[in-house]
């Protein structure tokens, strides 16, 4: 029954990206060139070949060399670039996680704490990464442990970290306080410490609020990722590539989508490596509350 669930999920979703493209390509055929105007604003992009290039020419030119008429090909280029990132945007999301995980111990474990640092965590989300990614480099750069030196790629880890720790504060701490009055009554009466019931009560209860928690967090991690590439300037990436490559979008229409496809896949890793934690996990799934 699993299998089938599995596979008919499976299903649906290749069905959805056939349906996108199809939505593609007829509105680049039926829709006007200047695209959709309401009230002297695009609503709708434009269906020239310039702004929007078939799916076949993208995936075409994902074959052709990169830069120029000769050297590696588009694709092997991108795919260097979605792994520089993907590792950046993996230890942010670890260390958000640990972050996110030790907040909600805390907040769970002292009423005042949660009191005093549970408006704090949603306000630290409010903060626009633009802003901060530039200070986070520079404050980064200012610090230097024996051979330790600071980093972009540091800096960029610390933005994904920072965009990765909320969603697991606030779902971890909603699945330590979702166990039943009447079980924590029953440890009690036990004469069960915090440490045991914690360990054999709240964390597995907590497991269906964590794996959505952990899915939002690692998509969290690639935006942040991304958008902190962009925002600090640093090579090699995806994000600094999107950037790249859409200055010569006039030229070449199809080249700037390769990045952007890059960054998707990155995102689907990230939420594929989270089901499969969740695999793991089976046995107190439950079932799982949106995060």
């Amino acid at each position: 029954m699993a299998a089938v669930r599995r596979t008919r999920t499976l299903l649906l979703g290749l069905l959805g990206l056939v349906v996108l493209a199809a939505a593609w390509e007829i509105y680049k055929a039926v829709g006007p060139e200047s695209g959709v105007l309401l009230g002297g604003r695009a609503v709708l992009p434009r269906t020239g070949d310039r702004a929007m290039p078939h799916l076949s020419e993208m995936v075409t030119r994902l074959g052709d060399p990169a830069v120029g008429r000769r050297g590696d090909p588009l694709w092997l280029a991108v795919l260097r670039a979605c792994l520089f990132s993907l590792r950046i945007a993996a230890t942010g999301w670890v260390v958000g996680v640990l972050v996110g995980l030790g907040l909600a111990l805390l907040m769970q474990r002292l009423r005042l704490a949660e009191a005093a640092v549970l408006p704090w965590v949603v306000l630290s989300q409010t903060v626009p990464l633009i802003a901060i990614a530039p200070l986070v480099r520079r404050w980064g750069a200012q610090i230097t442990i024996g051979s330790f030196t600071w980093s972009s790629e540091n800096s960029v880890a610390v933005i994904a970290a920072y965009l990765a720790f909320f969603p697991v504060a606030v779902g971890v701490l909603r699945g330590l306080k979702s166990p039943d009055q009447t079980h924590l009554d029953l440890m009690h009466t036990y004469g069960v410490g915090w440490w045991r019931t914690l360990f054999r009560l709240r964390l597995p209860a907590s497991v269906p609020y964590l794996l959505p928690a952990l899915r939002l967090a690692a998509a969290s991690a690639v935006i942040g990722t991304v958008v902190a590439e962009v925002s600090i300037g640093l090579r090699g990436g995806i994000g600094r590539m999107i950037i790249e490559y859409a200055q010569s979008a006039g030229g070449d229409p199809a080249k700037p989508w390769a990045p952007i496809a890059g960054a998707v896949a990155i995102g689907l890793a990230a939420a594929g490596f989270v089901v499969l934690l969740g695999l793991l996990l089976r046995p107190y799934r439950r079932a799982e509350v949106p995060a």
